[in-house]
Formats: structure tokens, C-alpha cells, sequence
């Protein structure tokens, strides 16, 4: 009988990974919201169509639109969407770093990783701060 083969249970097989096995990292993080806020702004951007919708079908659509989407948490949906839209585009950066070859350092890829959270927060404010002040 070869080594790679038991009595009972026929040939022995590598176990498949599980996530008892990975440490959860700053990197994994990044990718698990990468791929949330690329959902959230499937939903984001069917509220912009339907506000753009509005404001093409007339006055009292778009006044409604504008109750609706204007109220607080109008405003709370729509900073969640400039927060997503910021995040996955960094994340979307960070990327197109690692394609063309940088980047891979344990060590740069979690301040990568870090900025691109930290990034996405400091953006979102500074945007609605600006659209704020021009208002």
C-alpha cells in the first residue's frame, strides 16, 4: 500500500481552504467592501434615475422627488452614496496599482488598504462640505 492511500478511506486529499484557516486582514476587509458598495451603487443609481426621471416628468414630480430625496434621511441615503462611490473607486485605484505590478509588500498593501478607508471617509466629507458651501 502506497503512502498516499489508507486503509478505509482511499486516497488521501488536500483539504479545501476555509476561513478558519486565513487571518482576517485589512486587505480582506477592503475586498469584502469593495464588493458591497459596487452592490450599493446599483441601488444608488436607480434612485438618480428616478430623481433625473422626475425632474424630465414635470413640477409636481419633481417637487415630490425633491420631499422625498431632500427630507433627512434623503440626505443620509445620498451621503451613503457618495461615501460608496468614493470607496469603490479608490479601491477601484488600488487595483489598477497591484495590475500594473506594485504594491504587493505585506506591508504597503495593509497602509493601502488603511488609506483607502480613511480616503474614502476624509473625500466624502470634504465633498459635502463643498456642496455645503456653494448651496
Amino acid at each position: 500500500m502506497s503512502t498516499t492511500e489508507t486503509k478505509a478511506a482511499g486516497p488521501i486529499r488536500p483539504l479545501s481552504p476555509h476561513l478558519d484557516i486565513y487571518r482576517f486582514t485589512w486587505t480582506m476587509a477592503m475586498s469584502i467592501m469593495h464588493r458591497i458598495t459596487g452592490a450599493a451603487l446599483y441601488f444608488g443609481t436607480l434612485l438618480l434615475a428616478a430623481w433625473l426621471l422626475s425632474a424630465a416628468s414635470g413640477k409636481g414630480a419633481y417637487e415630490s422627488a425633491q420631499w422625498l430625496f431632500g427630507g433627512f434621511l434623503g440626505r443620509l441615503v445620498l451621503f451613503g452614496y457618495t461615501w460608496a462611490l468614493l470607496h469603490h473607486m479608490i479601491g477601484g485605484l488600488r487595483h489598477f496599482v497591484w495590475d500594473v505590478g506594485a504594491g504587493f509588500d505585506p506591508k504597503v498593501r495593509q497602509q493601502m488598504a488603511m488609506g483607502n478607508l480613511i480616503l474614502s471617509v476624509a473625500l466624502t466629507i470634504v465633498v459635502w462640505v463643498i456642496g455645503y458651501a456653494v448651496r
